[in-house]
């Protein structure tokens, strides 16, 4: 095998196990709420964003027969639908559950249908996917935000999973490499928001590192 041939198959690697990495982390949810039979302290949207954001990818990764896309999206959506279920197993308010489940399936019924039964051209079906994806994405890398400005507010970094953080970071510098690769910037930009996060975050945990977050609460008590 050619150089450049083992550098691609080792980047590819790297996108598979460090998103599925990333993904993995929801099971110490899934594991709390086994063994407390309750849903305190897991937030229910990340696992359904992320659900819909994998089959989103999905569908590129078939049009594109990206082989590479298709795994590691096809691992994700099984998961986060075993976090979904989970959650609505031990969710004393379903109906709230199955209303935000069933708006953003609602939501995702809709592009499908526009992506594959009113775009013809099988070209511009790949650009207007490629796009929601990288739009719904983005959305989702920037959704805590709220939670950065949070912790410089409080300084504190309890809301955030330091293992998760380092698999964000790495699972989004090798997607965004691996898409440079490729020429798809449907790719490649989208995870530029999330290596940019993930190193914020960084820079959190190394100013209000955990025993210096717990001493702080103490004193707020």
């Amino acid at each position: 095998m050619e150089a450049g041939g083992v550098a691609d198959s080792l980047l590819s690697g790297a996108c598979v196990i460090f998103t599925l990495a990333m993904f993995s982390t929801g099971l110490s949810d899934l594991r709390h709420m086994q063994m407390t039979r309750s849903v305190d302290s897991v937030q229910f949207l990340p696992f359904l964003t992320t659900d819909v954001n994998n089959l989103g990818w999905l569908s590129y990764g078939v049009l594109k027969a990206d082989w590479t896309i298709i795994v590691v999206n096809t691992v994700g959506a099984v998961l986060q639908t075993l976090y979904i279920l989970a959650y609505l197993h031990y969710c004393p308010q379903k109906r709230v559950v199955l209303l935000q489940t069933a708006t953003l399936l609602g939501v995702l019924l809709v592009g499908y249908g526009y992506f594959w039964l009113l775009t013809a051209d099988s070209e511009a079906r790949l650009q207007h996917l490629g796009l929601f994806c990288s739009v719904f994405t983005i959305s989702m890398y920037l959704s805590p935000l709220a939670d950065l400005a949070k912790a410089i507010q409080t300084k504190s970094t309890h809301r955030f999973s330091f293992s998760l953080t380092i698999a964000t970071l790495l699972s989004s510098a090798s997607w965004s490499l691996y898409g440079f690769q490729l020429s798809d910037p449907y790719i490649t930009v989208p995870n530029l928001p999330g290596i940019l996060t993930s190193f914020i975050r960084l820079w959190l945990f190394w100013k209000y590192p955990p025993a210096q977050d717990r001493n702080y609460q103490h004193l707020q008590t």
